[in-house]
């Protein structure tokens, strides 16, 4: 397959007000290359334009871009060959890091790592495998394929629904191999190619990946400050009349805020009245932190078009790849229909151990929560101390602080950090759009002693970047 060519004018404009006010004009342009490419803004694969048309577009020296591309080869963030140009790339050793997301596998020992919002597994995994693996014998004589889950897991997937207020049928239960999957199982059902799908901004990447993935096209709706914005949530869905929405109503991911009761009514109408199936994906909503009253199930205010996306990922284990959808009866066909050309079914194995997880889920989440808490406790005490010009909200539940920085240099401090030990998201990965420059996403999901070493190494890089004479300083205006 041949790289996607960038036009020179196309990187002129990612790159903005690159030049720093010292040090050689190339190192400043192969940084700024390094960070758009690593933040994900320049894909790994994209092929530059060639160093006379770049010296072309941007006015500067041949000597200026030749040094840069050599500087991105030099780093692996460049792969030139004869006859194929200048190819962009990841190091293998830090571009997950660096780049879009977590990427597990990666060898992080001796790192503080702020890139996953996932906790390890709570105590009681193994024996739960254990009683699992007992059990499978019974299952060895079936074929072991259950597009719609084993019945004695969609059975207790419904009792939460039930213990919540919202009578489900395990027939409604449709059980996946995670949340990410219900999602683009949801996606695929109810949307066609060029649809348009309703999410919040900043939101989960992977989500709107998968989204973009099937062909839809991603109407973003910005959160304000104090959470969603409901009037412009509102003209957002009568002008553009999405076919789907995609939203974290619970705890949202990053900024963890927890839509109201009456906005979930409010938002409901909305969609009815558009005729927008709503896909409202849960996976936080079991991680309250405050003892707080939760507000009804988002498919308490409209049964007939809400699909409701779970998993055990954050609650559990992200280990388990388990998730589920919670369908409206009349649609339920509907999904397995869409579902079949995807997979077949979860792992049987897994779905027997997360089976035997709900059965105790009254004595295990309150111990995770009781640990959350403490962690997010520690955290928000570390950036207050250390980054004091850092703002965030604590939130009452889910699993990260969204800080906001003073300045529109969150793909620098991803590198300046990693340099240092730390490993960062940039908040731009979380905006459908581009932006989101000024935050940074910091998970709650280590122990609080390296979340405080953690953030201490972290303040040092910011530091550092702030103060140093001749560090690139940029402006909103700069951000692609």
């Amino acid at each position: 397959m041949n790289a996607q060519q960038l036009p020179a004018r196309s990187v002129v404009g990612l790159l903005g007000s690159w030049s720093g006010d010292s040090g050689p004009a190339y190192r400043a342009l192969a940084e700024r290359l390094r960070l758009l490419i690593a933040d994900g803004r320049i894909m790994p694969g994209a092929r530059l334009p060639s160093e006379r048309e770049l010296t072309d577009a941007l006015g500067v020296s041949r000597t200026t871009v030749a040094s840069a591309y050599r500087e991105l080869r030099d780093s692996g963030y460049l792969v030139s060959r004869r006859g194929s140009g200048s190819v962009t790339a990841l190091p293998t050793k830090v571009g997950p890091e660096l780049g879009r997301h977590h990427a597990p596998g990666i060898d992080t020992e001796g790192l503080f790592d702020f890139t996953c919002a996932a906790p390890a597994a709570v105590p009681g995994i193994s024996t739960a495998v254990a009683a699992a693996a007992a059990q499978l014998p019974a299952h060895l004589a079936t074929p072991g394929y259950h597009p719609q889950g084993l019945p004695e897991l969609r059975a207790e997937i419904a009792a939460t629904y039930a213990e919540r207020g919202l009578p489900t049928s395990p027939d409604q239960i449709i059980v996946t191999a995670g949340a990410l999957a219900a999602t683009s199982i949801a996606i695929r059902a109810f949307t066609q190619i060029g649809d348009r799908v309703l999410t919040e901004s900043p939101t989960h990447p992977n989500s709107v990946d998968a989204i973009r993935r099937s062909g839809c096209r991603v109407v973003a709706a910005p959160m304000s400050p104090d959470g969603w914005d409901l009037p412009l949530l509102e003209a957002t869905i009568r002008q553009t009349a999405p076919r789907a929405a995609w939203m974290v109503v619970d705890f949202q991911n990053p900024t963890g805020w927890l839509l109201t009761a009456a906005d979930r009514q409010r938002l409901a109408i909305a969609f009815a009245r558009s005729r927008t199936t709503a896909i409202i994906d849960e996976t936080l909503g079991e991680l309250w932190l405050d003892g707080q009253e939760m507000p009804p199930p988002f498919a308490s205010y409209h049964p007939d078009g809400v699909i409701t996306v779970g998993s055990v990922s954050k609650s559990y284990w992200g280990g388990l790849r388990i998730g589920w959808m919670r369908v409206p009866s009349a649609l339920v066909a509907r999904v397995l229909d869409a579902r079949a050309s995807l997979d077949l079914g979860a792992p049987v194995l897994d779905q027997l151990v997360v089976a035997d997880l709900l059965r105790s889920r009254a004595t295990l989440l309150p111990e995770r929560r009781a640990e959350l808490t403490r962690r997010r406790d520690a955290l928000a005490a570390a950036v207050t101390a250390e980054l004091p010009t850092w703002r965030f909200r604590l939130p009452s539940g889910g699993l990260s602080l969204w800080c906001e920085l003073p300045e529109p240099i969150g793909s620098s401090l991803v590198g300046v950090a990693q340099r240092n030990g730390v490993l960062l998201v940039a908040g731009s990965r979380f905006s459908p759009d581009g932006g989101l420059e000024s935050f940074i996403r910091l998970p709650y999901t280590l122990d609080p002693d390296t979340l405080r070493d953690g953030v201490h190494r972290l303040a040092a890089s910011y530091n550092s970047l702030t103060t140093t004479p001749g560090t690139p300083r940029f402006t909103p205006a700069m951000i692609a």
